[in-house]
């Protein structure tokens, strides 16, 4: 039988998103990327000027703002729809504003525990993919199936320019790089749920892999599970 919980945990760049939404459509799964809340947080940490080390006031707006993410509803190249009390905030919470915070306020334990509680809660309908960094570590330690995307942080750099490009952004490769090596730190230093690959997971590398050789090799881990 197809797993019914699906976790794909992965550091920045990776992919998780993009090959995540589609193994759930492939499936006719929900699909629900973890890191796009933290992101829609931080945002609304920034329109509400909360500074992203002041625990306490992001924790109460944690448990205050409304966060969906659901299917497309424009075809721009997304993966899926996030939107911030009612606002459609699908690209607002990937300008670099974003990547130089949302570490610093993933890692409030108390924001955490309010976003792990709303995760938990769609697990347990099943028939989900959820990606992340903690997914199949914290949030979903018993789920049927863990993988653990990644690529080298140069490869993550180059994916960055290009999507950024796609839409008519450009920053300089270098900044995209350092900024990849700050937030694999971040992420992987902290005390609330580091980025780390589960025991049990499957790791998959995707450095010489295409967006749709990285889904036919996780397509063909999830039959084989």
């Amino acid at each position: 039988m197809t797993p019914r919980t699906i976790a794909i945990d992965g550091p920045a760049g990776a992919g998780k998103s993009t090959i995540g939404a589609l193994v759930a459509e492939r499936l006719g799964y929900l699909f629900l990327d973890t890191g796009a809340m933290y992101r829609a947080v931080a945002l609304a940490a920034l329109r509400r000027a909360i500074d992203p080390d002041d625990g306490e006031h992001l924790a109460k707006l944690a448990r205050e703002v409304r966060i969906a993410i659901g299917p497309p509803t424009v075809r721009d190249g997304r993966a899926y729809t996030v939107l911030l009390d009612g606002d459609d905030v699908t690209w607002t919470i990937r300008g670099a504003d974003i990547d130089r915070v949302v570490s610093q306020v993933a890692r409030v334990a108390a924001v955490r525990d309010a976003m792990v509680e709303q995760q938990r809660a769609l697990a347990k309908q099943g028939r989900l993919v959820m990606v992340g960094r903690d997914i199949g570590t914290v949030v979903l330690p018993q789920a049927d199936l863990k993988i653990f995307l990644t690529a080298s942080a140069a490869e993550r750099a180059k994916r960055r320019d290009e999507e950024l490009r796609a839409r008519g952004e450009v920053r300089p490769r270098q900044e995209l790089l350092n900024e990849i090596l700050r937030r694999d730190r971040l992420d992987s230093e902290r005390e609330v749920a580091p980025l780390r690959a589960a025991d049990d997971a499957v790791v998959v590398q995707t450095d010489a892999l295409s967006v749709g050789q990285a889904l036919e090799k996780v397509l063909a881990i999830v039959t084989a599970a």
